[in-house]
């Protein structure tokens, strides 16, 4: 197989797909061949960077090439590690035509207006000479897994947020409570329901310790940022977002300490707590894609692994995703809407009057009586899933790749997993062998979101 004058190889090709170019395996055979030597490093909050050395070919028959192979890379840093500030470090021409995508009215202005929001200040893009690489400063953050004490444990989902009591790392009150975010343009809305939350959980502790936090959303410290759950909040109004979670724990007790998590992290954590392992991946699969990781030592590494935005396959028609307006990013490739959108090639006609979450339940239906047409949308995700975690595995030390999600329900959960394997296991034999990419077991289950982020805060 060949992309833009690279040569590849790919032995699967998903059934629903076939002009499918996942971005690692691309990656892998580009790099064979490039011998000039350029570093990236991207800058994010309390002074972090990350640095990247890698090669492109530098030659004009490569030209288009060179700078999809930056222009990607640097697209899928930004998801992951998160950043403000980009240093192309030895190539001055790839560095002048990112500058031209990441602004306003360029090819990338999406994700440059995400960083603003973030981060509240201007995304750059700089050229610096290979011989003045920032230096690298990464340093891994322990997060949860404290079980003393009287705890609770807040999830804050999109239609219903899930609040626990936990003491001594066993949880007696759990429940569910319906609310509608992202509906409601006044974060008072918000913070009472919050509070009323919270304080029904205080009510069956004999104290307060700690809060931990769990929520959809991109942080700095317990700040949301930019997070859907207060998406018809003005901006104008941000103040109060970004002090919600700190405000609402004072109400309740304002010497407990209380630590936010992104909801991805938090199941990674959830998931780490359950088997006891470190280096693990989380990725549910729902209505959109969800990513948390935790390193060796169960620690968080202070990215914003915001992956549903992160390239996966570089073909030029790929599906598009209508928010980000880019091509090939992951929450196409790992959510109901990868479901909802391979149903046509499958042959499957799902009613427009359906919600989406309806339409997913509908193919799962499909599935579940062996419908031929389902079992090849499961099956293609599940090569998608293989050749990404191929990729995923360039930029994280993955030993456990934990699948969670309601596209993971079912026979259709259990057909991606088998083919991701199967993939892995026939084309990547030492990546098998090494990432074991599993459902949660029950020990997971009972560990669960709850306790994972009640165990957040460590007790002063």
């Amino acid at each position: 197989m060949q992309y833009l004058g690279v040569e590849y190889q790919q032995k699967f090709t998903p059934k629903l797909d076939p002009q499918f170019i996942p971005f690692g395996v691309w990656r892998a055979a580009y790099l064979k061949d490039a011998k000039q030597p350029i570093a990236i490093a991207v800058e994010r909050d309390k002074g972090r960077v990350s640095v990247h050395h890698t090669c492109i070919h530098g030659t004009p028959e490569m030209a288009a090439a060179d700078y999809r192979y930056v222009e990607r890379y640097v697209k899928f840093l930004l998801w992951s590690t998160g950043g403000f500030r980009v240093s192309i470090c030895g190539c001055p021409e790839l560095a002048e035509k990112l500058q031209k995508a990441y602004k306003i009215g360029g090819d990338r202005e999406f994700d440059y207006t995400f960083v603003n929001q973030l981060y509240e200040r201007d995304l750059e893009i700089v050229a610096l000479p290979l011989d003045q690489v920032p230096a690298s400063s990464e340093v891994p953050e322990s997060i949860g897994g404290y079980m003393d004490g009287c705890r609770i444990g807040f999830d804050a989902g999109g239609s219903d947020m899930k609040v626990s009591a936990v003491v001594d790392g066993e949880t007696i009150f759990s429940e569910e409570v319906v609310w509608l975010p992202k509906l409601n343009s006044d974060p008072e809305y918000h913070f009472e329901h919050i509070v009323k939350a919270m304080k029904l959980a205080a009510s069956k502790m004999p104290r307060v310790d700690a809060i931990g936090v769990s929520s959809a959303g991109t942080f700095i410290g317990n700040a949301p940022m930019v997070a859907s759950l207060f998406i018809k909040v003005p901006r104008s109004n941000w103040d109060k977002v970004k002090t919600i979670y700190d405000r609402a724990g004072a109400a309740v007790n304002p010497d407990a300490p209380l630590l936010v998590a992104n909801d991805g992290d938090v199941s990674a954590l959830a998931g780490a707590m359950g088997l006891g392992k470190g280096n693990l991946m989380g990725i549910a699969m729902g209505t959109s894609e969800a990513v948390g990781y935790v390193d060796k030592d169960q620690n968080v590494l202070g990215w914003i692994n915001e992956l549903a935005f992160a390239p996966v396959d570089l073909c030029e028609n790929a599906m598009q995703d209508e928010w980000s307006t880019d091509f090939g990013v992951g929450c196409k490739y790992f959510s109901q809407d990868a479901v909802i959108k391979l149903a046509p090639a499958a042959g499957i006609e799902i009613p427009e009057e359906l919600t989406l979450a309806e339409k997913l339940k509908f193919v799962q239906k499909l599935m579940e009586a062996d419908d031929p047409r389902a079992q090849a949308i499961f099956e293609t995700i599940g090569v998608y899933l293989a050749y990404t975690t191929v990729l995923y595995s360039q930029f994280y030390d993955i030993e456990y790749m934990m699948l969670l999600g309601r596209v993971m329900s079912g026979k259709g959960g259990d057909t991606i997993l088998r083919v991701c394997k199967e993939v892995l296991a026939e084309e990547y034999p030492e990546l098998a062998a090494k990432c074991n990419v599993t459902l949660p077991d029950e020990k997971m289950r009972r560990v669960g979101q709850s306790v994972a982020a009640a165990s957040l805060p460590k007790v002063k």
